[in-house]
C-alpha cells in the first residue's frame, strides 16, 4: 500500500496542538502500519510564528497538485476570527478555491472557516471551536453548522471542535483506513479516549477499563488484547500479572472498574464484531477465532453490548489494513 499524504497547511500564529495532535496520530500510525502515511507541512511562507511565540521552519510551498488519497489539514490560529485580508491568510484561501480537491479533507479548530471562505463547505455539514462557530455561519450561510460536536463527517470532508479534537478526528480516520484496533493502540499510546463517533461519546472496547496506571492490570490486558480467542482462565490471567487469582479480581475491581473475566468477553466481543462486519465468516467460524464455545454462546455474550443481532452488522463497516 502507498504512503498516504497528509498536507498540513499552516498559518501565522497557528495552534501548536491543532498541528501537533493529528500529526502524532498518523506518526503512530506508521509505527503499527508501516508506510501508511507521509506527513507533510506547507503554507504560503517557508516560516511561521506559533501562538505560543515558536518559530516554525522549512515549510514547503503550497502544492499545485495533490498525490491520489491525499489528506488536506488545515489547521486553526490565535484569534477572535480569521481575518481574510490578512496576506499569508488571503493567498491560502485563494489557493484552496483554485487547487484541485485532496481526497480527505480535515479541518481542526478554525480551520473550518479557512475552509468555508473557500467556499468548500457549501451545502455540507460541518462545525468548528465554539467561539468560531457564528463566524462560520456568517463565512459559509449554505452550511448546515453543528453546535456541541467533537467532530462532524461528511463525505470526503472532515471538521472538528477545538484544539484536542483534532487528535479524535485522526483517530477517526485512521480507524476507517487502518482498522479500529490500530486507532484504539494510538489512543492508548496517547492515553486519550476514542470515540466511534463524532457525535457519540461511546469508547471503542478496545480502550474501555483502560483509563488507569496500575501496570499488572495493563499487562494482562495487553495480553488478553493481543490474542483474545487464547484460554484465558483465572490462573492464566493471574499468572500473567504475577499475582494470585483472588487479588487479580481486587485489582481489576480497583482500577479498572470490572472483572477479568468480563474484560476477556468484552475483547473477544469486539474482535467477533471486526469478523463480522469485515469478512465471510459464518457465525460459527467468528465464534470459533474469537475464543467463544460456539456461535450460540457468541450471540448471547453479544447482547450484553448490542441492540441487534451479529447479522444486521454485516457489512456495515469496511477497514483497508
Amino acid at each position: 500500500m502507498a504512503a498516504r499524504d497528509v498536507v498540513f497547511v499552516l498559518l501565522p500564529n497557528v495552534i501548536l496542538l491543532d498541528v501537533a495532535g493529528p500529526a502524532d496520530a498518523f506518526r503512530n500510525a506508521n509505527g503499527r502500519v508501516p508506510g501508511s502515511y507521509r506527513l507533510r507541512f506547507v503554507g504560503s511562507e517557508t516560516r511561521v510564528p506559533t501562538a505560543v511565540g515558536l518559530a516554525l521552519c522549512g515549510l514547503e510551498p503550497l502544492p499545485a497538485h495533490f498525490a491520489p488519497g491525499t489528506i488536506l489539514v488545515l489547521t486553526g490560529i490565535s484569534g477572535e476570527r480569521i481575518d481574510p485580508r490578512e496576506p499569508a491568510t488571503q493567498r491560502v484561501i485563494e489557493w484552496l478555491r483554485s487547487s484541485a480537491s485532496p481526497a480527505l479533507l480535515l479541518c481542526v479548530c478554525s480551520g473550518s472557516v479557512l475552509a468555508a471562505r473557500a467556499g468548500l463547505l457549501a451545502g455540507r455539514e460541518c462545525t468548528t471551536h465554539h467561539a468560531h462557530l457564528d463566524e462560520l455561519r456568517k463565512a459559509e450561510p449554505r452550511a448546515r453548522v453543528f453546535d456541541n460536536r467533537i467532530f462532524v463527517e461528511d463525505g470526503a470532508v472532515f471538521t472538528s471542535a477545538g484544539v484536542t479534537a483534532g487528535l479524535d478526528l485522526a483517530l477517526h480516520l485512521i480507524g476507517q483506513q487502518l482498522g479500529a484496533r490500530v486507532a484504539a493502540d494510538i489512543a492508548r499510546d496517547l492515553v486519550v479516549y476514542l470515540r466511534r463517533a463524532g457525535s457519540d461519546p461511546a469508547l471503542s472496547p478496545w480502550v474501555m477499563h483502560r483509563n488507569h496506571l496500575h501496570p499488572a492490570v495493563h499487562r494482562v490486558q495487553d495480553a488478553v488484547t493481543r490474542d483474545p480467542s487464547a484460554n484465558w482462565g483465572s490462573a492464566r490471567l493471574s499468572a500473567v500479572a504475577c499475582t494470585s487469582a483472588r487479588n487479580l479480581s481486587r485489582l481489576f475491581a480497583e482500577h479498572a472498574r470490572c472483572s477479568p473475566l468480563d474484560y476477556v468477553q468484552l475483547i473477544r466481543f469486539a474482535f467477533a464484531r471486526q469478523l463480522v462486519t469485515q469478512s465471510r465468516l459464518d457465525l460459527e467460524s467468528v465464534a470459533a477465532r474469537a475464543g467463544f464455545r460456539s456461535a450460540q454462546h457468541l450471540r448471547r455474550v453479544w447482547s450484553r453490548w448490542e441492540m441487534r443481532p451479529p447479522s444486521a452488522s454485516r457489512g456495515l463497516e469496511t477497514h483497508a489494513v
